[in-house]
C-alpha cells in the first residue's frame, strides 16, 4: 500500500506553502485538490505580500506551486469526499473512486466554490469541471464550454473564456444579471457567447471527461443537452468543512478549530488557512499558517515535542 507520510486537502496559499515545508523536510507529500492557486488566484493584483512586486495572483500561486514541486510533493487533482481514520493512519476517498492513505493530515481547502448539486459534478470535478476560469480558459482552447451563473464573476468568467474557447454557453436560472451593466452589455455583444437564461443544469454528462450538460427551462420545462467539453461554476463560495467534522472540533462558523501550532483537536490532523478558525483571512497569513501546519506535521511525525499538549 502506498501511504504517504503527508497529505495535504486544498492548493491555496496555505496548502502550497504547506507542500513546500513538508517537501523540505523530505516527507513524502501529496496535495489534493480541484485546482491550484485556490482563492489565491481570485485577486488581480497583489501589492502587499513582502517580497514580491505586485502582481496578479494567479502568477504568485504558480510560484508557489513550483516550488512545492521542486521540493517533491505530488499533485492529485481531485475533490477529496471521505476522511476515515483506521487506527494511526488516515484514508482520504475522492468523488472520482480513489483512495489514498497518509499518516498525517493537513487541511487547507479555505473556502470552497458553490456547487450545484446535481449528478456527474464531483465526478468530473477536475475532469472538465472548474471554479477557475482565469486558470482553466487556456486549456479549452477552440472547445466549447458553458458557465453557470449571474453575477459578475460568471460574466467575466464567459468573456475570459470566449477569449479562448470557440463556443460559450452561459447559463442562467434569470433574465437579468446581478453583473455590473457595462460587464453584462460586452458578454452580449461577444458572438462566441450564447445566453442560456431561465435555465438550470440538471445534469453532468461524460465518460472519463465531461461531454456534455443537461439543462432544463425553468418557463417551458423543455430539456437539452448542451454538447460541452468543460463546465464553470461561478456561484460563489461558502465554508465547507463536512468531511471532517466528525474528527476534528468545529466552530459556530463552521471553520476547524485550532491551535497556535495548527493543530486541530485529532491527533496527526493539522489545518491552516481560511478553513480555520484563525482570524485575518488574508494571502501571507495563510501561508505562513500552512508552513507552521508542516512543521508542526513533521514533529508529530518524528516524535518530537513542540509547545503545550492540545487537549480539552
Amino acid at each position: 500500500m502506498n501511504v504517504y507520510d503527508v497529505m495535504i486537502i486544498g492548493a491555496g496559499p496555505a496548502g502550497l506553502a504547506a507542500a513546500l515545508y513538508a517537501g523540505r523536510k523530505k516527507l513524502k507529500t501529496a496535495v489534493v485538490s480541484i485546482d491550484i492557486g485556490g482563492q489565491g488566484n481570485l485577486t488581480s493584483h497583489i501589492e502587499n505580500y513582502p517580497g514580491v512586486f505586485p502582481q496578479p495572483g494567479m502568477e504568485l500561486m504558480e510560484k508557489f506551486h513550483s516550488q512545492a514541486l521542486r521540493f517533491g510533493a505530488e499533485l492529485i487533482l481531485g475533490k477529496a469526499s471521505e476522511i476515515h481514520q483506521k487506527q494511526d493512519l488516515f484514508e482520504v476517498s475522492l468523488a472520482s473512486g480513489e483512495t489514498y492513505v497518509a499518516r498525517a493530515l493537513i487541511l487547507t481547502f479555505g473556502k470552497v466554490p458553490r456547487q450545484l448539486g446535481i449528478p456527474g459534478e464531483d465526478k468530473f470535478m477536475g475532469r472538465g469541471v472548474s471554479t477557475c476560469a482565469t486558470c482553466d480558459a487556456p486549456l479549452y482552447k477552440n472547445k466549447s464550454v458553458a458557465v453557470v451563473g449571474g453575477g459578475n464573476s460568471a460574466v467575466e468568467a464567459a468573456l475570459e473564456l470566449a477569449n479562448h474557447a470557440k463556443k460559450v454557453y452561459l447559463i442562467h436560472r434569470r433574465t437579468e444579471f446581478r453583473a455590473d451593466g457595462v460587464t453584462v452589455d460586452k458578454v452580449k455583444a461577444s458572438p462566441r457567447v450564447e445566453l442560456v437564461l431561465e435555465s438550470i443544469p440538471l445534469e453532468i454528462k461524460g465518460e472519463k471527461f465531461v461531454t456534455g450538460i443537461l439543462v432544463e427551462n425553468l418557463v417551458t420545462n423543455k430539456k437539452k443537452v448542451l454538447a460541452v467539453d468543460g463546465l464553470f461554476l461561478e456561484i460563489g463560495y461558502v465554508v465547507d468543512t463536512s468531511i471532517a467534522k466528525d474528527l476534528v472540533e468545529v466552530n459556530e462558523n463552521k471553520e476547524l478549530v485550532v491551535d497556535s501550532l495548527g493543530r486541530t483537536t485529532c491527533a496527526g490532523i493539522f489545518a491552516a488557512g481560511d478553513v480555520t478558525n484563525t482570524p485575518f483571512k488574508q494571502t501571507i497569513i495563510a501561508a505562513g499558517d500552512g508552513a507552521r501546519a508542516a512543521l508542526q506535521a513533521y514533529a508529530y511525525l518524528t516524535g518530537k515535542r513542540v509547545g503545550p499538549d492540545w487537549a480539552h
